[in-house]
């Protein structure tokens, strides 16, 4: 059999086989091969072993990964995907064959930095990946959020801190029809927000053999094209649905002669499975890990003696794949040989974990706007908050009909609001993504897929609003404060990073999240129970006071709280700030002509300190990142946290315009490159164009390509 590597001007791969499994063997060589390290660190992570050349920084992950049962339950579901679904089995296996076999031949210079030999893919390695890429993306660790805030400010707190939803979360999609579109064919867009790595968590690659012809991103190290795709007769993109489907229960634990008992609803003990763990660290000594698994799932914080602060707390973590050993794999082939909307729609009911909202169009004019995936029939307070594992009416008893919806004036927009999958979930994210990207579409009667990356690109933060309401209500500020409200209030509202005016803004927002947080009537809040690490992010006060502020700033009563004499400290602080910044002399009629005139040279712009920060396995202390536009409630998402750093972390993980008129007009790009190798001259070549919101073409011509070698 002949399998054919080309590349494009943008060292894209293109692969063509002749037939699904050797393109799957192929998929694995070449991902191998530009991003080696990546994939090892992936594997290491579903492993619950990166520690072991990371050090003690990966820890707290890899506890973490061997107590939630990550590679255990990829097994499982491997097993069975191996009964129901032999063809899908053999073609995961494939992959990860190909996998083992380019990162035998791959050359990365990180492997030599922490003196680590590449390992072998097993057949579920991809599965372990998925899983580990995923398990904390429904956020389950919200609940623990609000379970302290209730236990503290009482119920009404939950809705209080909503954003509506936590604000790190985000994606954005839309679909034109074809009744809407120059071409008389719809067009889908969108830009999936993640954590912002590097090599980047999506692979742009094409996927060619008689039965298919697929070009999309890719996750490394899982097979196939399984969030964005587009085969020439038919596209499909996804967005978060911000669905609820992962339970945590309170466990009351006790340890026997025997092992350890875990309480049931039926009021009875029952034997827990029970075995440790050997957790080797680099430069450390090793440290041992107890794996407990009750009847309703991984005990994933705290055991039969509680937390380590001595709190007496056990919790398990229930969640999809862990109770049917499916983890949705059986769409991935479907979804490729699929031609028109249908095909893909019945793909998608196999699919299991994320939770999707999934948009879909074909050249025959037929759309698609879905929910995918599994979510949970049970009892409303398992969606909110902790629930005691020993009491009945916390079972799951099916699962929910995933909702649908059609278009509205011809467009249908994703942008994880409240709205498709609103009966699925708990906390959503603002409407203001949303509210602007339809009002963007909206502005024109016609659409094209050129007219798409000026939606991508859009600065317009709404949720200003609040605050800078806040702020015209005050009076009797200093000369200096009260130039710089004035300057805020004549300000457009744009994230962008040369604006003087988005970073007063900024800053602002930062001093009055500050404050708030350190107010007394929080004080409760500063300081969580001693769970795991890798669950303390979702419970850090400052950042939930951030992406809540809307709702703080306008609630009819906020804990005994000043607001309004909080944002006039605010403001004076930040005046002050800004003042000695710019080099400004202190006495007030200085500072007012100051404030009064055009910015000074010294006066710094959002892009000073709202820079990219990219996660990276081994950080390069040296690195400097870009200037961005943005912030995290704008179509632009690229996400500060307020109160905290202005430094972005999340953002769109790629963009792609999928034009079914001409899938040659369709358009991608992702944050640095398509070859993970540092150096390589694809490493971080579409950085540049990623920066400025342009997109690199999709070359579908194979003359077009220059071919790299036949396998």
């Amino acid at each position: 059999m002949t399998t054919e590597i080309y590349r494009d001007t943008w060292g894209i791969p293109h692969l063509r086989a002749d037939d699904a499994r050797e393109l799957a063997r192929a998929q694995g060589r070449v991902t191998a091969r530009d991003r080696a390290w990546q994939l090892e660190v992936e594997r290491h992570r579903a492993q619950g072993t990166s520690a072991s050349f990371l050090g003690p920084e990966a820890l707290s992950w890899d506890r973490f990964a061997r107590r939630v049962r990550l590679e255990d339950t990829a097994q499982r579901c491997y097993a069975r995907l191996e009964d129901t679904d032999p063809e899908t089995a053999e073609w995961v296996r494939a992959y990860a064959e190909g996998v083992t076999e380019g990162l035998a031949a791959a050359d990365a210079p990180e492997f030599a930095r922490v003196d680590l030999v590449p390992g072998r893919w097993e057949p579920w390695t991809p599965l372990a990946v998925w899983l580990s890429t995923h398990i904390l993306f429904a956020g389950f660790p919200a609940k623990l959020w609000r379970e302290e805030a209730v236990r503290h400010l009482g119920p009404d707190a939950v809705g209080l801190f909503a954003t509506d939803g936590p604000g790190t979360s985000g994606s954005n999609g839309w679909l034109v029809g074809g009744e809407r579109t120059t071409t008389g064919q719809a067009v889908i867009a969108g830009d999936p927000h993640r954590f912002i790595e590097n090599p980047g968590v999506y692979q742009q690659i094409r996927l060619a053999c008689p039965e298919f012809d697929v070009v999309g991103l890719a996750v490394p190290g899982v097979p196939g094209i399984a969030h964005f795709g587009h085969t020439g007769t038919v596209a499909w993109a996804i967005t978060n649905a911000m669905a609820d489907y992962q339970d945590l229960y309170r466990e009351r634990l006790r340890r026997t002669g025997a092992g350890v008992e875990a309480l049931g609803p039926d009021g009875h003990w029952h034997r827990a499975t029970r075995h440790t763990e050997l957790i080797r660290v680099a430069g450390a000594e090793p440290v041992e890990v107890e794996v407990i698994e009750t009847d309703r799932g991984p005990v994933v914080a705290g055991g039969p003696e509680g937390l380590d602060d001595g709190t007496p707390l056990a919790l398990s973590l229930r969640y999809p794949p862990r109770v049917t050993a499916d983890l949705g794999f059986g769409a991935l082939l479907p979804l490729l040989r699929a031609r028109r909307v249908a095909d893909v729609d019945r793909a998608l009911d196999a699919w299991a974990e994320p939770v999707n909202v999934v948009q879909a169009a074909d050249t025959e004019g037929a759309v698609l706007h879905r929910v995918a995936g599994r979510v949970p029939v049970r009892a409303e307070a398992n969606r909110v908050r902790l629930v005691p594992a020993w009491e009945p009416g916390h079972e799951w008893s099916g699962w929910h009909e995933p909702p649908r919806a059609g278009l509205t004036d011809g467009i249908a927009v994703m942008a994880n609001q409240r709205g498709l999958a609103a009966p699925l979930g708990v906390e959503f994210a603002p409407p203001h993504r949303a509210d602007r990207i339809r009002a963007l579409l909206d502005g024109h009667r016609t659409l094209s897929a050129a007219d798409m990356p000026a939606v991508h690109t859009d600065t317009h933060l709404a949720s200003a609003g609040p605050l800078l309401e806040a702020v015209a209500a005050l009076d009797g500020l200093t000369p200096r404060a009260a130039a710089l409200r004035d300057r805020l209030l004549g300000w457009n509202r744009r994230m962008d990073a040369d604006s003087t005016n988005a970073a007063r803004y900024a800053a602002l927002r930062g001093a009055v999240v500050r404050r708030i947080a350190a107010h007394p009537a929080l004080a409760a809040l500063t300081g969580p129970p001693a769970y795991p690490e890798v669950l303390l992010p979702w419970l850090a006060l400052a950042p939930r006071v951030g992406f809540a502020l809307e709702h703080l700033l306008r609630a009819e009563e906020l804990y005994g709280i000043d607001r309004p004499a909080v944002v006039r400290a605010a403001l004076e602080e930040t005046a002050a700030e800004r003042m000695a910044a710019a080099g400004q002399a202190a006495p007030a009629e200085q500072a007012a002509v100051a404030d009064q005139a055009d910015p000074a040279p010294a006066d710094p712009v959002w892009g000073d300190t709202h820079r990219l920060a990219p996660w990276q396995a081994l950080p390069d202390p040296s690195y400097t990142g870009p200037a961005l536009s943005g912030d995290h409630d704008c179509v632009l998402c690229t996400s500060s946290v307020p109160g905290l750093t202005d430094l972005a972390a999340r953002g769109p993980a790629a963009r792609y315009v999928w034009d079914l008129a001409r899938r040659e007009d369709s358009r991608w790009v992702v944050p640095f490159g398509a070859d993970g190798v540092p150096g390589s001259p694809h490493h971080r070549d579409q950085l540049p164009l990623w920066l400025a919101g342009d997109l690199v073409p999709v070359v579908t011509d194979w003359d077009r390509l220059e071919k790299e070698t036949d396998v």
